[in-house]
């Protein structure tokens, strides 16, 4: 990552939080609509598998670039998440941005019964692993990775994929703490951050982080895509419009609620936010957490506004600070409504 390609224009992306039997469908019509000017559909692992989503999603386009935002790395081993990515790369003909993600202790040690320990250091790892496991099927050599957490010392030719005949997967990290940011610069071919973010949080903190550590890494040379989820509140009319609103309080309100997403709250001032909706959280009253979200809060981590407002808010937020923006806008699984946003936004 330079200074100079944060003037380029800021390529938008749109997240995908429906189905996978919706998906389809929804990829067609972005890849469709030139006027919105979308350079990727991103799903994240929530009540679905991204990854049969993307497939899905790699067999109706053939150009629109296609990632996960996140999967989870931690829940699956280095191994079987580098057959996962290689094979739907190779099904979509190179468009796969393998996007990364820890999760908390909790989800990765009761949700998934998977290893937990150092999430920083084992994600480094995790990333080398699977690099190492991308250059044995490209090439030929024998696998022989060896990391702090992770080691791959078997590749049977008969369980080699081969060649792709074009570059393995990009790998992006998603990052919220400063530890996860270095670890991003230094494996990582680019970082995520998470959508509860404030523009003030972003070039204050987090982008000083990244190009601080990225001036570190070994691979400060090589391309470094810096990328941001922004949520997103629109409508076609009032009543749409104040239904995406109550959404997106009710989305703050449960990042708000989780310990890692403290110091983005503190940086406002809104530290004792937290532990009021940590405790809401604790007590089941999740219906509650919406009306801790004042408008303050709502306008400071979300854009808020009509379809053409909000594309030009979207914009002016992270222009200049990111690459790429991701649509976050999980009120609305069609699509439809982020293409107009973002076609009626459009220089």
């Amino acid at each position: 990552m330079a200074d100079d390609t944060l003037s380029a224009p800021l390529a938008v992306d749109v997240a995908f939080n429906g189905g996978p039997e919706k998906i389809g469908e929804v990829a067609r019509e972005i890849e469709a609509r030139e006027d919105a000017g979308v350079h990727g559909l991103f799903v994240s692992e929530a009540r679905h598998d991204p990854f049969v989503s993307l497939t899905l999603a790699a067999t109706t386009t053939e150009r629109l670039q296609l990632g996960t935002a996140i999967a989870l790395a931690f829940a699956r081993t280095p191994m079987s998440m580098a057959y996962t990515a290689y094979d739907l790369h190779r099904v979509s003909g190179g468009r796969l941005v393998l996007g990364l993600g820890s999760q908390i202790k909790a989800h990765i040690t009761r949700r998934y019964d998977m290893p937990w320990s150092q999430p920083a250091e084992r994600m480094k790892d995790y990333v080398s692993a699977m690099r190492a496991i991308w250059h044995s099927w490209q090439t030929g050599e024998a696998l022989d990775y060896r990391g702090e957490f992770y080691t791959h010392t078997l590749m049977p030719p008969l369980f080699s994929p081969g060649p792709l005949g074009f570059p393995s997967p990009e790998i992006w990290v998603a990052a919220v703490g400063p530890r996860m940011v270095e670890a991003s610069a230094m494996v990582a071919d680019g970082m995520i951050c998470h959508p509860l973010i404030s523009q003030s949080y972003l070039s204050e903190v987090i982008a000083p982080q990244v190009h601080a550590a990225r001036a570190t890494s070994d691979r400060r040379d090589d391309p470094f895509t810096f990328s941001a989820m922004g949520m997103v509140a629109t409508g076609r009319d009032e009543e749409s419009l104040a239904d995406a609103v109550a959404a997106t309080r009710r989305q703050i309100g449960f990042y708000a609620s989780t310990p890692a997403y403290r110091g983005m709250l503190e940086h406002h001032g809104w530290g004792a936010l937290h532990p009021e909706a940590h405790l809401l959280s604790r007590q089941n009253r999740w219906d509650e957490l919406p009306g801790l979200i004042d408008d303050d809060i709502l306008d400071t981590f979300a854009v808020v506004g009509e379809p053409a407002v909000a594309g030009r808010l979207l914009r002016e937020r992270f222009s200049g600070l990111v690459e790429r923006v991701t649509v976050s806008m999980p009120h609305h699984i069609d699509g439809g409504l982020a293409l107009d946003m973002l076609a009626a936004s459009a220089d």
